[in-house]
């Protein structure tokens, strides 16, 4: 029998911070149409605070990693997790729309600190990163079954207010058991300005190495796909396909269980066969299964292509060990969360150009551009094997 180390207990309470961060951030959707009528703003105004919340999440990931360096990662988490809990009460409170806006970008934003952190310390602890990485994705995966269900309901029957309080029931006691279970980590750079980490020289010297900007790449066109399918799966099956509004959130279910169980084992697959490989596999899956969502007739045809897209996109569990490997214990938080930041924002318009390219051409075509971008990655991948650039 497995013995039960204290590196488990660790990646059990990070994944169950993910989890949290991510609960808070998808609490706000399901209750959007009551937001707006007891605020009396539109649709618009209240999709403009939450592509605030991503963008600050995304933006949080490079000064998450300096933190996390200066002050040590289990502290950084505990902010993650106790400022989540707290946003989304301070949301649940809000006495006017402005406070309201303010409260969700301070949600983005701390939410934003536990991902690079929480990464760079397992990156640590465990010999199989892949793996370590994919179990703990799966956090968000299980937060984004399980938060529009659950919000749904007590939105129903209690109102908005108490459904993004829930975040409040779930983050209060991860900060207890983090904060119990989890031993103080020390710092890696306690007596280093975080100035100097930020300074524009040095960021771009990161970022101009080749192997860290053909990962960034790669992550870029994941990250964007991702974005697209997250915002406009349902409306593609019901555009596309004419399936009904139930049978679409089936299919989206599905999309994330597929993507649920994939994390683990694209970690696995990563550990014994090579990162790229993996990478590369997720990345033909995609292309293939975004094909027999586009082609597909009936539903056995779309169920096999939703299973492949959700295995596409679990490609973090092996692209981002990649990103690990080259940087160096000294610089693997900050510049950890600093690539996350480049490749978050970057990717960040993937909604907008999949809506804007299906309002002019279709969605067919709209979900063809994603298809063709991984099909791109792919190749970049293969040419990089193929003439050993050691990129």
């Amino acid at each position: 029998m497995m013995r039960w180390r204290y590196r488990n207990t660790v990646l059990l309470l990070c994944t169950l911070a993910f989890f949290v961060v991510m609960f808070g951030r998808l609490a706000i959707s399901p209750v959007v149409p009551e937001i707006t009528g007891e605020f009396d703003v539109s649709n618009a105004v209240i999709g403009a605070a939450l592509t605030g919340m991503w963008l600050a999440y995304g933006l949080t990931q490079y000064p998450s990693g300096v933190i996390g360096d200066r002050f040590g990662e289990r502290k950084t988490i505990l902010v993650a997790v106790g400022g989540t809990a707290a946003a989304s009460l301070f949301i649940a409170l809000a006495p006017a729309f402005p406070a309201f806006v303010v409260a969700t970008l301070v949600l983005g934003a701390v939410a934003g600190l536990h991902y690079s952190v929480a990464t760079t310390l397992l990156s640590r602890i465990h010999d199989n990163v892949g793996t370590a990485i994919g179990i703990h994705n799966s956090g968000a995966t299980v937060a984004g079954l399980v938060a529009p269900i659950v919000v749904a309901w007590v939105g129903v029957t209690y109102g908005w207010r108490p459904a993004i309080a829930l975040t409040v029931a779930v983050g209060v006691p991860s900060f207890v058991l983090i904060y119990l279970f989890v031993r103080p980590t020390e710092p890696q750079r306690p007596d280093e300005s975080m100035r100097d980490r930020i300074e524009l020289e040095s960021v771009l010297e990161l970022l101009s190495r080749p192997v860290i900007a053909f990962s960034l790449f790669i992550a870029i066109v994941g990250e964007f796909v991702w974005q697209g399918v997250a915002s406009f799966l349902p409306v593609f099956l019901m555009a596309h396909h004419e399936y009904s509004p139930t049978l679409a959130a089936t299919g989206f279910s599905a999309y994330f269980v597929a993507q649920g169980i994939a994390q683990v084992g694209v970690g696995v697959v990563s550990d014994r066969f090579g990162q790229d490989r993996a990478t590369a596999g997720c990345l033909l899956a995609g292309a293939v299964g975004i094909g027999l969502l586009i082609t597909g007739q009936g539903l056995v045809a779309v169920a096999v292509g939703l299973a492949l897209l959700g295995i596409a996109m679990s490609f973090e569990a092996a692209l981002l060990p990649r990103f690990l490997t080259v940087l160096g214990d000294a610089e693997r938080g900050a510049g950890f969360g600093l690539v996350r930041t480049v490749y978050l924002v970057t990717a960040s318009s993937g909604s907008v150009v999949v809506g804007l390219v299906a309002d002019v051409f279709g969605w067919g075509v709209s979900f063809a551009l994603l298809g063709g971008l991984l099909v791109l990655a792919f190749l970049a991948l293969v040419v990089n094997w193929a003439f050993d650039l050691e990129l």
